[in-house]
């Protein structure tokens, strides 16, 4: 069972985000959301409300049991960039790109990629 949530138009860059997503990948949920609160970044907090919203919807579609779920997907897209324009000389303007983010979480109830899976294959 794959269960899925999404935070689409995020303004943070994608680069920032790719830090908290590499840091979950592959962990356990209840490990992953207090890796999540106890880190001093932006990302990290947008990240833990994604997972957070997975794990919901886990439990109420499915009837998952938490203990039971893994971060098995953590993908980290960029988005189209949102455009601000500066005033500049002879009444031009200046593009201003601000970047956005695609986050996509699923949590599965069988562990991911980024795990050592040693004790589980013997």
């Amino acid at each position: 069972m794959e269960v899925s949530a999404r935070l689409r138009y995020a303004r943070i860059s994608t680069r920032k985000t790719r830090l908290a997503a590499d840091m979950i990948r592959g962990r356990h949920v209840e490990e992953a959301a207090n890796a999540l609160a106890f880190t001093p970044r932006r990302a990290a907090q947008l990240m833990g409300k994604v997972l957070n919203s997975a794990i919901a919807n886990a439990q109420t579609n499915f009837g998952a049991d938490i203990d039971e779920l893994y971060v098995s997907k953590v993908l980290v897209d960029e988005a189209k960039p949102y455009r601000r324009y500066r005033a500049r000389a002879r009444g031009r303007g200046a593009r201003i790109l601000k970047p956005q983010t695609h986050i996509s979480l699923t949590v599965s109830d069988q562990r991911g990629s980024g795990w050592d899976n040693e004790e589980d294959e013997s």
